[in-house]
């Protein structure tokens, strides 16, 4: 079964800080296999911070897990960090 993180972010405050997470994501992303999935418009129907919502597919859970455990990813974290306020659960399931 795969695995999901989904994101829910507030707006970008710091792009620069999101610049250079973009840059170090790119390679962590292809290590897993990572997939921006698009949900549809309007999925985020209740939020009090959330503007946006992301989610990111992985081949299983296990593989959503280490990518999230990799040190390459706690160093590109703390930069998606200081670009915006987010939180991030990581689901096992099949969005279609």
């Amino acid at each position: 079964m795969k695995g999901y993180w989904i994101i829910l972010g507030a707006a970008v405050t710091d792009p620069e800080a999101q610049q250079v997470y973009g840059r170090l994501w790119g390679p962590i992303a292809e290590k897993y296999g990572a997939k921006l999935k698009s949900l549809e418009p309007g999925a985020l129907v209740e939020a009090h911070t959330s503007t946006r919502v992301l989610a990111v597919e992985f081949e299983s859970y296990a593989q959503a897990k280490a990518c999230y455990e990799d040190p390459a990813y706690t160093e590109a974290k703390a930069w998606a960090l200081r670009a915006y306020r987010r939180e991030l659960i990581i689901i096992e399931g099949d969005l279609n």
